[in-house]
Parts: structure tokens; sequence; C-alpha cells
């Protein structure tokens, strides 16, 4: 099992989150979905796991390596997708998490476009077979940004906020690959 995406899951202490699992953590701070679309092969496909969790789009969604347009985003989620799929690989997409604002760039309001591509993920994974976990709609306050005490910044978790996901992504990563 490879947990991949950006610096949400970098941060991620999986081994603490998921004792005597061997899970792989391969998140890399600040990095958007075209980045993780290059190294899919190196750090996903190489590593031959029964399934991978996604997590990412934050980072495009707040320009990191320049302007994206939702259709970027989404072709580099179905990249991902396709090539799992193409190697036996079961996914696991999680939600973009709520938004308020970037503490580094400052004034995007993301709330909007991530509940948009939030939408556009579900769908997808629905048409596709493919495992969507929510965590957008247990996370965010009414405003589109994080619920009070689950985050550092309002991008990150904190502890408590990652706590609340590891039962949540054992119960689908359980149902998706079936229990072992």
């Amino acid at each position: 099992m490879i947990f991949y995406g950006d610096s949400i899951t970098d941060g991620w202490p999986i081994s603490a989150s998921f004792p005597d699992k061997p899970y792989v953590n391969r998140g890399i701070s600040g990095q958007t979905t075209p980045q993780m679309v290059v190294r899919f092969r190196q750090d996903v496909i190489n590593l031959h796991p029964v399934a991978v969790v996604i997590l990412a789009g934050t980072n495009d969604i707040a320009g990191n390596t320049g302007p994206e347009t939702p259709e970027m985003i989404q072709d580099s989620f179905k990249s991902m997708i396709d090539l799992a799929k193409a190697n036996g690989i079961r996914i696991l997409v999680s939600s973009i998490l709520p938004v308020a604002d970037y503490p580094w760039k400052p004034g995007l309001q993301p709330a909007k476009k991530i509940q948009a591509l939030n939408s556009w993920l579900a769908g997808y994974c629905v048409t596709h077979a493919v495992t969507y976990l929510d965590y957008y709609t247990a996370m965010a306050d009414d405003n589109g940004g994080r619920k009070p005490g689950i985050s550092k910044d309002g991008v990150h978790p904190n502890a408590a906020g990652y706590a609340s996901r590891a039962p949540r992504d054992q119960a689908a990563i359980d149902k998706t690959i079936g229990k072992r």
C-alpha cells in the first residue's frame, strides 16, 4: 500500500497511524499533480503495491508550479488512475481537503475551486470504478475552510486531523483490496 501525494501525505506519520501495516509514504511537499505523474512509475508502479491512496491537487490550486486550469488538474488525475489500472494497482483517491486560504499565497479564494474539483473527482471515481475518499465533507466548515482543531495552518492536518482519517482510510482500504 502506497500513500502518494504532496505535503499533506509527506507530513503524515503513516507507521504511527497504521501500526503493523506495511504501508509506504511517498509524499513530497509542494508537489503538484503533473509532478506526481512524472514520478508515478518510480514511487508507485515500481514498488508493486496492491493499492495506492492518492491525495493531491491543493498545490495545483495554489499555483505552486504556475497557473493550471481545472482540466489540466483533471488530466493529471486521469493519468495517475490510468497508470495504476494498467499495472493492476487498485486505487483510492482522496478528496482535496478544505482550504479557506493558503498561508504562502493568500487571496486566491480556493474554497469554490476545491469544491468544484472534488465534485468532478467524485463523479470520475464512480464512473471509473475507483474508491473515492470524501474527507472534504467531514473536515469543511461553512465557509469551505477547515473545521477548528484538525489543522495546524488551515491546509495541513495536525495530529487530530490525521487521527480522524486513519480508521476511515483503513476501512476503505479493506473494502477496496479485500480484508487480508
